[in-house]
Order: structure tokens, then C-alpha cells, then sequence
């Protein structure tokens, strides 16, 4: 008997679908110039403009001139791509110049680039059983995908502690050998609730009961700490954590991935870690731009001041016209929804009939049952923005998923006509941005044909 793979692929495609947990992907035309807004083709092929509130691209670094510029300069003198690994001609200065930047950012010995975060943490945390035999890994339980997957790589002993649950970690932590080798993994914010670990106590309990800790920045570097150290420099606890992993593709909207750490930690993981030896570095110019993007960052506090503000901003108005938001002291503000099917629904309609593109967040990212919307706002989304989004989401959003508030200031759209003129004029803006840019892609595109 013949076996059909493509029937059964086909089978389990369809049950994803039917759980509501299939992932739909929206071929965005981003704009430099005109981001947070972008265009999209809908499904008669006509060009659409949206505004993006799921961007992780948090300080809008990817668009800013001076990144830009050095990543075209340094690609015009040294090439689009590396050509080999790190250690076949794929270190170049601009390699050495970002790893350094790096270390001193997250006042470490060393640092070591990989093509992403995902890539960084399985590489490490794989690695690491090999170099220590016998060691445990202690994980919080709301740990991201890649940190599950290194440890299942390492076919190591883990054991998972409820989520900052610090009585949990201390009983788990007793039970061990003092002479077991045991390294704490945890995040340090939570990027689908926004919480934040209690990095302090954790760090206390690892050195009493003599544990590595690894922690992952990537949602927190950029964003917090006089100079974008992340959560752990915001709390002076640098020095604390053994391995840091963190992310060039968020606060600092280039790509890539790296870890912090001493430099026999550093060195270990580039002699023995798979996942660094044998891919192909990164190109020359992302490295570059990547340093430049830091160095931005590091000496301008007022960019995360304008991020920071434009969340509290984004949270009042989500609040006044109650709309129910997770609390949390992070940046991330998700709107709960408590369904796969009705998420989908709900994001599909804010984008194609409000020009809002918010991505719904399903199983398996979060647990059944806590089905969100994840909204991310930039310091150059716009009140206006702002008030359009919640004004939309009060439209289609189900009672039951709206905040309750007894003092009257919840604006009831149900009690205005089916579009406000504050929404009609909003659209007519947003619409101005595809008519401006499509004239100049018709000038761009005259110009380069003749």
C-alpha cells in the first residue's frame, strides 16, 4: 500500500484551520517614509494603505537615515553578503566592532553574533550539556519557543518552575544536589503578557544555591536602561546574570541575534556551538548598520522617553473608550480576546474594513483559552492613531471582551453614526500617504527606465 504524504500533511494543515490556530500571512509593502503606514493588496488586487500596530520594530530604528546610510555605505564597500562562516572568511571588522559594542552595552566580556535570537538561544542552551555533564535546566514555564527547544535539543534533565513563581524556583532548587550542576533560564519581559521577571531574586536564589542563570532580553534591550541595556541595566543587574541573550531585530530594527557573557562563556559556545560554526555569518553591512543603530540608541534617552509616553498614551485612550487591556509594566499591551476563531475574525475585519493590522495571537504562542490581540506602539504612531484604533475596536469588538467603567468616560460608539466624521477624516489621511507615494514610485520607476 502506497502512502499518501501529502494527504496526511494535508490533514493536519486543515485541523489547524478548523481550530482557528492557522497562520495567515500579509504580504506588507512597508514604507520608510511613511511608517507606521504601509500598503497591502486585498483580495481583488487592489492596493490598500493600513496602519501597523504589531511591528516589533519598537524605536523605528529599521527606517531611521543614519542606520540606513551606513548599512548602504558599508554594502557598496564591502558587499552584500559575507561569504562564509565565521570561520571561513565571514569575520569582518564590522563583525568584531558590533560583538564589542555589544559586550560593553551589557557590561560583559565578550559577545557572540548569530543570524537571529531563536538561533542564539537553541545554539547555547544545546550546547551548553555538552561542555557541563550533569546539568539541569530549571525553566519558567512561559519561556519562548526557542528556549524550549534548545533545552529539548540538549536531551538534558529540565524541570519547570511556575512563572516567577520564586517559592516554586527556591522548592525546586532544594530538592537538587548542591553538587549538580543547574542553570537557571527565564526572560526577562514576557513579550505576549508583558510581565517582567523578578530578576533580583532570582539572581539571590541562584547564588545561594550556586546556579548559572540565562536570561532573554530580546523584547527588553533598546527599551529600558539609561543607555537601551535592557531590563538589566535599567535595574543595575548586569553583572548578576551569567549569559545574556539578545536581539538585533527589535529596539535596534535590524536582524540578528547574539549572547553577552564572560569570555571563557563566549568562548566555549563559539568552539563547540553547531549553530554558530557552520552557518554563514552575517552580512558586513547588517553588522555595521546594526553598530550604528546601538550607538544611536545608547546615547539618545529621549527615544525610549517617546516610546514609554506613547504607551501610556495608547493605554489611556484604549481606557477611555473601554477597551480591557492586560495590565502589565512592560510595553506590551495585549487585548484579550479568549478565542482562536473570534481573534481571527476580529483582526480580519480591523484590517480590511478600518485599515488596521493587528496580528491575532493563538495557541501555541499563548495557551488556549488566553487568545489575544497584541498591540505594539511606536513613537510615530499618532493619537489620531490612536483614537481610530479604539474607536474601531469598540465597533466589532463583543460586549463581553469591553471594560466595564462607572464614571462615565467611556465614549459608546454604538451612540454615533456608523462612522464618525473623526473616523472619515482619519481614513482620508491615511489615504493620502498610498496617493503621495504612489506619484513618486511612478517618478522613481520613470526615472530608472530612461
Amino acid at each position: 500500500m502506497m502512502i499518501d504524504y501529502s494527504s496526511i500533511l494535508e490533514q493536519t494543515i486543515n485541523s489547524l484551520k478548523e481550530q482557528g490556530n492557522y497562520r495567515y500571512f500579509l504580504d506588507v509593502q512597508k514604507s520608510a517614509r511613511h511608517f507606521p503606514r504601509f500598503y497591502f493588496e486585498d483580495t481583488n488586487g487592489q492596493k490598500c494603505a493600513a496602519v501597523n500596530w504589531c511591528s516589533n520594530d519598537y524605536l523605528c530604528m529599521s527606517i531611521r537615515e543614519e542606520v540606513i546610510s551606513r548599512l548602504t555605505y558599508v554594502a557598496h564597500q564591502s558587499g552584500t553578503g559575507s561569504g562564509g562562516t565565521r570561520n571561513i572568511s565571514g569575520t569582518t571588522i564590522y563583525h568584531r566592532e558590533l560583538e564589542e559594542t555589544l559586550a560593553s552595552l551589557h557590561q560583559k566580556e565578550s559577545a557572540l553574533l548569530f543570524g537571529g535570537a531563536y538561533l542564539a538561544n537553541v545554539t547555547t542552551l544545546s550546547t551548553l550539556t555538552a561542555l557541563i555533564p550533569g546539568l539541569v535546566f530549571i525553566s519558567d514555564e512561559r519561556n519562548h519557543a526557542s528556549i524550549i527547544e534548545g533545552i529539548r535539543n540538549s536531551r538534558a534533565e529540565k524541570i519547570i518552575f511556575r512563572h516567577n513563581d520564586m517559592d516554586h524556583l527556591e522548592q525546586i532548587l532544594m530538592k537538587l544536589l548542591p553538587e549538580q550542576p543547574k542553570l537557571i533560564v527565564f526572560e526577562s519581559v514576557y513579550s505576549m503578557n508583558g510581565s517582567i521577571a523578578p530578576i533580583t531574586d532570582i539572581i539571590l536564589l541562584a547564588k545561594k544555591y550556586n546556579a548559572l542563570t540565562y536570561v532573554d532580553e530580546v523584547h527588553a534591550v533598546g527599551l529600558y536602561g539609561n543607555d537601551g541595556g535592557g531590563i538589566l541595566a535599567e535595574q543595575g543587574v548586569s553583572q548578576g546574570i551569567d549569559i545574556i541573550n539578545g536581539t538585533l531585530a527589535k529596539g535596534f530594527g535590524m536582524t540578528g541575534g547574539y549572547i553577552a557573557a564572560s569570555r571563557v562563556m563566549i568562548d566555549a559556545i563559539r568552539s563547540f556551538g553547531k549553530g554558530f560554526i557552520f552557518t554563514t555569518s552575517l552580512p558586513p553591512a547588517i553588522c555595521a548598520a546594526a553598530t550604528a543603530s546601538i550607538r544611536i540608541v545608547r546615547d539618545n534617552p529621549s527615544l525610549r522617553d517617546a516610546f514609554h509616553e506613547n504607551v501610556k498614551r495608547l493605554r489611556e485612550v484604549l481606557t477611555r473608550y473601554g477597551i480591557s487591556w492586560l495590565s502589565n509594566e512592560a510595553h506590551i499591551t495585549p487585548v484579550p480576546i479568549g478565542s482562536a476563531d473570534l481573534c481571527r475574525k476580529v483582526a480580519g475585519r480591523l484590517l480590511h474594513e478600518f485599515g488596521i493590522y493587528v496580528q491575532p495571537v493563538n495557541y501555541p504562542t499563548v495557551p488556549r483559552g488566553e487568545e489575544c490581540l497584541r498591540i505594539i506602539v511606536t513613537p510615530r504612531h499618532q493619537e489620531a492613531d490612536m483614537i481610530h484604533l479604539a474607536e474601531c475596536l469598540q465597533k466589532i469588538l463583543p460586549v463581553s471582551t469591553m471594560c466595564h467603567l462607572h464614571n462615565g468616560v467611556i465614549q459608546n460608539a454604538a451612540e454615533r453614526s456608523e462612522e464618525s466624521h473623526v473616523t472619515q477624516e482619519y481614513r482620508h489621511y491615511v489615504g493620502s500617504f498610498l496617493r503621495q507615494d504612489d506619484r513618486e514610485d511612478k517618478f522613481m520607476h520613470y526615472i530608472i527606465n530612461q
